[in-house]
């Protein structure tokens, strides 16, 4: 069984609709790496399987959590799941620590919460929680407020914190995009080593395709508040189906290019989405099929929301090489 399954989730605010028909399985263990552009609806996804749209956003389809329907409970239900069994991870550790609380005290409070800790245990477990995502000093280190930590330390006290519950899903938004490329590593490394211990199931969210790539097992790709192209890992990033995709990957730094490739045109807003296919106005394969919007389908694991998946790989803006005279 999956442990989490999304299926027609839609978010609203008012007449606009920035998460548009999503429908995603996570089983125990499994990483989903999310990419795409900033404002493509992957966050508000995250949120809206954490419960947590901001009003007066409207949520419709169905959460099932281990097979048990989320959407529609109450918000007493609801935080007893956020915390425990769905954790969030987010980009900025500020976001999530309360700056007035030393850090020990917030883990153990997640503690004595969820899983009903006195306060004594509660606190020696939340140096145990330290210590074991390689927060030095732990015991010290416990007592100091956020801003008394680098970022890499918050960002361990973030991921301690999601991991104290032992929770069956973690949705990572963002967790390494504040940090170095070293601190980047041991992120996603110790998050690894966590979710190998636990079975914890993982969505990150990422706009790095590098990242997601390292440690992914599944990847879906996000455009205009859709999934446009899901599948195994090496599938979708050794050989993407669908133009947008496509372009994304290309557009990625190499050493030997002096000019990158880029997708013509700009990211529609939600308020005014083309007819058909979202990314029509900036395809190159677009036609008067593309007028209608086509369904996410596919076989063998791979599903790509386009007309032209079967068709030739047309590349977008190829990329422009410069002799070492020029």
């Amino acid at each position: 069984m999956a442990v989490l399954e999304a299926s027609d989730l839609r978010v609203r605010f008012g007449e606009t609709e920035v998460v548009r028909g999503v429908c995603l399985r996570l089983d125990p263990g499994e990483t989903l790496g999310v990419v795409g552009e900033s404002g493509c609806g992957k966050s508000m996804t995250g949120y809206a399987l954490m419960g947590m749209v901001p009003r007066p956003g409207r949520v419709t389809g169905s959460i099932l959590l281990e097979g048990r329907e989320l959407l529609g409970r109450p918000e007493a239900e609801w935080r007893s799941v956020r915390g425990a069994q769905i954790a969030l991870v987010m980009q900025d550790p500020f976001a999530s620590l309360n700056p007035v609380m030393r850090v020990g005290d917030q883990i153990a409070e997640v503690l004595e919460l969820h899983r009903g800790m006195g306060r004594r245990q509660a606190r020696d477990e939340a140096v145990s929680l330290l210590r074991q995502v390689g927060v030095p000093d732990a015991e010290r280190s416990a007592r100091k407020y956020p801003h008394q930590m680098s970022g890499g330390q918050r960002q361990r006290v973030v991921i301690a914190t999601a991991f104290a519950c032992r929770p069956k899903v973690l949705i990572a938004d963002e967790p390494t995009t504040a940090l170095d490329v070293t601190l980047q590593a041991q992120i996603l490394r110790l998050i690894e080593d966590l979710q190998e211990q636990e079975g914890t199931a993982v969505i990150l969210i990422s706009h790095d395709i590098g990242v997601v790539a390292a440690v992914a097992d599944r990847v879906a790709v996000f455009y205009a508040g859709r999934i446009v192209e899901e599948g195994p890992a090496e599938a979708v990033l050794r050989s993407p189906a669908h133009p947008y995709a496509r372009a994304l990957l290309a557009a990625m730094p190499r050493p030997h290019l002096q000019r990158l490739p880029t997708i013509p045109g700009q990211p529609p807003r939600f308020e005014d989405l083309p007819q058909g296919c979202a990314f029509r106005p900036r395809c190159p394969l677009a036609d008067a099929r593309c007028l209608e919007d086509p369904e996410l389908r596919g076989s063998g694991g791979l599903r790509v929301a386009c007309w032209h998946a079967e068709g030739p790989k047309v590349p977008i803006a190829p990329p422009k090489t410069r002799s070492p005279e020029s």
